[in-house]
């Protein structure tokens, strides 16, 4: 953006703003910075693609949770790069078949060979490959090139022919108030050509299915939710024209042990009465294996302890979290006569020497 403006302050709405407002908030901001309705003014031209930028994030619901509870630095490199717009066509390519085709009844098409379309996985991280990062291999379908026509979709030892509607440019023009439109081709549908003979392997498509393997290189401290771009790995573009880019949406799943608060760790772990009266040195289950705690006499059934740097890394690199320990009791459900004798024992001797109520005279003072 040309300033380090707030996404919510460009478009003019509240934090709360639901998804209809915020379209129409940015319906409104592109009217009025349109380079149309602007001719020459830099000004406008920044504005618009401030607009645009934030639109692009608060219209996707991902994306906004993540800009909401991280700001700016939830699009760094580990997370995909945020939206930026160099220019105004990129915003029309964005753009041109949603909103723009709503505000000014159609949208631009960039001249000359046209990107690949992106494709969009979901990523199944368990908690040990989050910690880590991890290179993962999917297997996926996209659009090649056709070999045969190489892309082109005429029969080989043919060539496209230009539209004669819109004179090869893909785009017919009208002018509508304020506005000149470049509607795409009715006749061509913004090819800018025609095919008399089309190539027999593709139909004419210029482009074929295939199925391809993809690897995908995860940093450590991903979080559900988060989208990874694999630049370069989506859909064939035109001949000539970059393919498109892979997104992939993190998907963490469930650990049979750990449950995960951002970069801390938690646990619930059972303990022994004694070890909990009597204090103890224990060995604790980590994701990278084991970690000594102490156990100070009588610590009560759910203390948390902290194992400082037990737990996953920061997206940012900025070190990991903690591991917090949450104690239980274990209660035997199986004991011998000699446990029951003991633990009878104990009891009469708890009753003796303490100066509390029972229990149950406590439970009695209570409603009394």
């Amino acid at each position: 953006m040309s300033e380090e403006r707030d996404y919510y302050e460009v478009l003019e709405v509240d934090r709360k703003a639901n998804e209809d407002e915020i379209k129409k908030a940015y319906r409104k901001a592109a009217m009025k910075y349109h380079p149309d309705r602007n001719p020459g003014d830099k000004l406008a031209e920044e504005r618009f693609k401030d607009a645009a930028e934030a639109y692009s994030v608060l219209s996707d619901p991902e994306k906004r949770a993540r800009y909401d509870r991280f700001g700016r630095q939830a699009f760094g490199s580990g997370g995909g790069a945020g939206p930026t717009f160099t220019n105004v066509e990129d915003i029309f390519e964005a753009f041109g078949g949603s909103i723009f085709g709503d505000l000014f009844g159609g949208g631009r098409r960039r001249a000359g060979p046209q990107s690949g379309r992106d494709l969009r996985i979901e990523l199944a991280l368990s908690l040990e490959e989050i910690d880590t990062g991890v290179e993962k291999r999917v297997d996926l379908k996209r659009r090649e090139l056709c070999a045969p026509c190489k892309g082109s979709g005429a029969q080989p030892g043919t060539e496209p022919l230009p539209c004669k509607q819109c004179g090869g440019r893909g785009q017919v023009y009208r002018n509508q108030g304020f506005f000149t439109m470049g509607l795409v081709c009715p006749a061509c549908r913004g090819a800018g050509s025609t095919i008399a003979s089309p190539c027999g392997a593709c139909k004419g498509a210029g482009r074929t299915e295939a199925k391809v393997e993809i690897k995908i290189d995860v940093p450590a401290g991903v979080e559900d939710g988060m989208q990874l771009r694999v630049t370069g790995e989506g859909d064939a573009g035109d001949p000539g024209a970059p393919r498109g880019s892979l997104y992939c949406i993190v998907r963490e799943k469930e650990h049979r042990m750990f449950q995960r608060d951002g970069a801390d760790v938690m646990c619930k772990l059972p303990f022994s009465f004694t070890q909990l009266a009597l204090g103890d040195e224990v060995e604790v289950p980590t994701l990278r294996g084991r970690a000594r705690m102490t156990i100070p006499p009588g610590t009560a059934s759910g203390k948390v302890f902290r194992l400082r740097g037990q737990g996953v890394p920061q997206i940012d690199g900025r070190g990991r979290g903690d591991q917090l320990v949450h104690v239980q009791v274990e209660v035997p459900t199986k004991l011998d006569a000699r446990q029951k004798e003991l633990l009878r024992e104990f009891a009469e001797l708890e009753s003796k020497h303490s100066g509390d109520k029972s229990f149950f005279e406590k439970i009695a003072s209570y409603f009394s």
